[in-house]
């Protein structure tokens, strides 16, 4: 059985013209949505073996602030560059890539490849807003079979509107 969970990056700031995409901030929403949002995936017993982060700003802030939460150490934070942008297919090739001996990944990126890729496992997933955390649990030995196997149970939590 291998779970993952992929997790849109929190809230981010749009207004700061000066700052590139990949070094925009998180907003003051974000920042209290990500640290909840790993609490709720730490009481239903989440525990990442492997935390992935797109090297953005704000990815990677998501990702610190969710760590604790999980019991995580931050320094174990992967930061991967084909997760920025994160295209579906980039996103599913890190997933290919992973040690087989993980049993659980979770991986904290962008849309609208997240969104896509999420698509792909399970129909019902529309758009992943801010935040949000899609957890998928699969029938599979190796990671390089997800995509070719059914997902077993997919959980979706989306952070309550501000």
């Amino acid at each position: 059985m291998k779970t993952l969970i992929l997790v849109r990056h929190a809230k981010a700031a749009r207004d700061q013209i000066a700052l590139s995409d990949h070094d925009r901030p998180l907003t003051d929403r974000g920042r209290r949505d990500a640290p909840r949002m790993a609490e709720r995936l730490h009481r239903r017993g989440a525990q990442p073996d492997l935390l992935l982060s797109s090297p953005a700003r704000r990815a990677l802030a998501t990702a610190q602030l969710m760590a604790r939460p999980l019991r995580y150490d931050r320094a174990g934070i992967v930061v991967d560059e084909r997760l920025y942008p994160g295209s579906a297919a980039a996103v599913l090739e890190v997933i290919h890539g992973l040690d087989p001996p993980l049993q659980c990944v979770m991986l904290v990126g962008h849309d609208p490849g997240l969104s896509e890729l999420a698509r792909r496992f399970c129909r019902a997933v529309d758009h992943l807003p801010t935040c949000t955390v899609v957890e998928f649990a699969f029938d599979a030995d190796t990671w390089s079979q997800l995509g070719a196997v059914g997902f077993v149970t997919t959980t979706i939590d989306c952070p309550p509107k501000a």
